[in-house]
């Protein structure tokens, strides 16, 4: 039998008294929610490289995810013991990190761009482009969405606690979606002909502002000194960026979407409800297989939960957790937490495993990256090195698994090398990301 979850009004009637408890286990929020039931599809509608990156907040219980020891018959850890099913089809990284990353709650901003935040003189945040959207530029000609943002919390958020993954050419966030409901509308329903009217009509304004913003800056540009006509000079690429979207969006009006049953889908589902937390992350993956399987997109941007927050498989408190100062009563919950991640990603990846493409399956040809952009550390530090991360799937895009591949936490490659792999065998040609020295040995 499931232990009784307890109120604290419960207690305190109970007890006839007006007493201030502590917080007792009992008393946090359980998700006994049922598990979907929603099943993979039989086969894709074309074969395609993907890339969807996944990223978790607050580091892990680095203690009980590590393996102890490097190659090919290295030793599953406690933790990643949840994904043995899978061992042939991910390679576990370790020791890495970006040189340039500022560590805590930053990771997210920095995880695909590999940037120095604090880099340019005078600015307290600059970010760069991240890796997604360079490969987005390359397989967005060929789908109605060139890549797609999701998180737990909608829209950018704020320098250094992002709600997002991904940042333009320019640097600037790339807003997320939480909703699965909104998600799948904005894949797979038909728009009516009054939305095809509304949204060429939206169009139609955003190219008129476009057009005079751009106008009125060339008449400013004579006017400024260097260093403004410079800023001004990237204000008006990302303009240039911006109707280059519009321009895109607009040639896809007209073509019908794709056909989805959402049966089985729980598209209600509230990020931010502990209840829901399992049945949410689930219904989120599913959506981005079915944005996979049509084809819709190829690129996907996952923020499982912002940095500084997030919930646990019954509603525990991630971040709180992960300052856990070295106590072993909250190591061990955290690590209860990287399990239950780690479970949502191994159902992603049987999805994906269980859906038949070409002579394989979709994730032979699906580039699955997973991880952290910072670590919790033995004592609860929050340290921009020796992040927790798996790369999985992408057979047929010439990447080899079933192995450790360790490196020396202060002496290691840049993990641009990783993300320049990944751009590499999207198929986008490029020698270069960031501070990146080659992509990965051992990888490839």
């Amino acid at each position: 039998m499931s232990p009784q979850s307890l109120t604290r009004r419960h207690v305190l009637r109970g007890l006839g008294t007006c007493l201030t408890l502590p917080l007792l286990d009992a008393m946090l929020p359980r998700a006994w929610a049922a598990p979907s039931q929603y099943k993979p599809l039989d086969k894709s509608m074309g074969t395609h490289p993907r890339m969807i990156c996944c990223y978790v907040p607050n580091g892990v219980n680095i203690l009980e995810w590590m393996p102890s020891d490097n190659g090919r018959d290295y030793t599953l850890s406690p933790t990643l013991g949840v994904l043995k099913e899978h061992r042939a089809d991910f390679s576990v990284l370790s020791g890495l990190g970006h040189p340039a990353s500022q560590g805590g709650h930053s990771g997210a901003d920095t995880w695909l761009t590999g940037a120095d935040l604090k880099a340019t003189p005078g600015a307290d945040y600059t970010n760069q482009v991240s890796a997604d959207q360079i490969v987005a530029e390359l397989h967005g000609k060929q789908t109605r969405f060139p890549s797609l943002q999701l998180s737990d919390a909608s829209g950018t958020g704020s320098a250094g606690h992002s709600h997002t993954l991904s940042f333009d050419r320019s640097g600037t966030p790339m807003p997320s979606e939480n909703s699965p409901k909104r998600l799948f509308e904005r894949l797979f329903v038909p728009d009516s002909a009054a939305d095809r009217a509304a949204t060429l009509r939206r169009y139609a304004e955003r190219k008129s502002i476009l057009d005079s913003v751009r106008g009125e800056a060339k008449s400013l540009n004579d006017k400024l000194g260097k260093q403004d006509q410079r800023k001004l000079d990237e204000y008006l690429t990302s303009v240039r960026e911006t109707e280059q979207r519009v321009a895109r969006l607009e040639s896809w009006v007209d073509v019908p979407k794709p056909q989805v049953d959402p049966k089985n889908l729980q598209l209600g589902s509230q990020p931010q409800n502990a209840h829901d937390r399992p049945m949410w992350l689930d219904v989120m993956l599913e959506v981005s297989y079915l944005a996979f399987l049509t084809d819709t997109t190829r690129v996907i941007t996952f923020e499982w939960s912002r940095e500084a927050g997030g919930y646990g498989g019954g509603g525990e408190n991630h971040h709180e957790l992960s300052h856990h100062g070295g106590d072993k009563d909250m190591l061990k919950k955290l690590g209860a937490i990287d399990c239950f991640h780690l479970e949502r990603l191994g159902r992603f990846l049987t999805f994906l495993k269980s859906t038949k493409e070409g002579d394989g399956n979709m994730l032979d040809n699906t580039l699955v990256l997973f991880g952290s952009g910072m670590n919790s550390g033995a004592g609860g530090e929050h340290s921009p090195k020796n992040l927790p991360l798996l790369l999985a799937g992408g057979h047929k895009l010439g990447l080899k698994h079933g192995q450790h591949l360790g490196w020396e936490p202060n002496s290691h490659p840049p993990l641009s090398n990783v993300l320049l792999t990944l751009i590499q065998k999207m198929g986008v040609e490029a020698d270069k990301f960031r501070d990146s020295t080659g992509t990965l040995t051992g990888l490839v």
